[in-house]
């Protein structure tokens, strides 16, 4: 039998190594593979429900709430309409927040591929080893822990994540309060409350959770 492989820690590759090893990292684990297909038909899926963007910036259908009340209910009801619409707006802030802020994507990729491929998606026969030292479960998952905790709050990532954040809910709540929703019908077989999140929960997050608890 051959011997454990050590998870590969060493310099960036090239760009045709790096393609490799991405193709060899996600066919590393079941649940790795579950959860990259399962987002990625999710999110197609979610993304046939998207509203004509013409609707959303129909000018003849803005006007002035009546009250505040209103203005809630007006939110309410756009966005169970325009859910998917106003989701990758948001997403859109964040995206073009990060890309001018190239040190902050950088900071935040590399967190989440931590995650992803240091504990989530690792397989358990492939230990971590740093400086010939052989790192556990539990000691990878506290490193984590602090590293995320240091870029979140102790830097300006943190900060430019829940500005951009801010931003996009504010113009998401500015043009559901004042977008008139009489014009607008949700399909008989769509219940409000679903959509592009939802969406990402199911196989994958099964395979991810039962890959954790595995863990424990």
């Amino acid at each position: 039998m051959s011997s454990s492989q050590n998870l590969p820690i060493s310099d960036p590759p090239s760009s045709a190594t790096g393609n490799a090893a991405w193709s060899s990292a996600i066919s590393a684990t079941p649940a790795l593979r579950a959860f990259v297909a399962r987002l990625t038909e999710s999110t197609r899926r979610a993304f046939t429900r998207r509203r004509p963007w013409y609707e959303l910036v129909d000018r003849t259908a803005f006007s002035k709430p009546d009250s505040l009340s209103d203005a809630t209910s007006r939110i309410r009801k756009n966005y169970n309409y325009f859910r998917v619409n106003y989701i990758t707006l948001l997403s859109a802030v964040l995206a073009f927040s990060l890309l001018s802020h190239p040190f902050s994507l950088l900071t935040i990729v590399s967190l989440i591929a931590g995650w992803l491929f240091l504990y989530f998606f690792r397989a358990p026969d492939q230990p971590v080893v740093i400086g010939g030292r052989t790192f556990s479960d539990r000691e990878i998952l506290g490193i984590l822990i602090i590293l995320t905790v240091f870029v979140v709050f102790l830097t300006s990532v943190g900060s430019l994540l829940m500005s951009a954040t801010l931003v996009g809910l504010g113009i998401i709540c500015v043009h559901g309060a004042f977008r008139d929703p009489e014009d607008l019908f949700l399909d008989d077989q769509e219940i409000p409350g679903t959509g592009l999140f939802s969406s990402f929960t199911g196989a994958a997050t099964s395979a991810a959770v039962a890959d954790v608890i595995a863990r424990v």
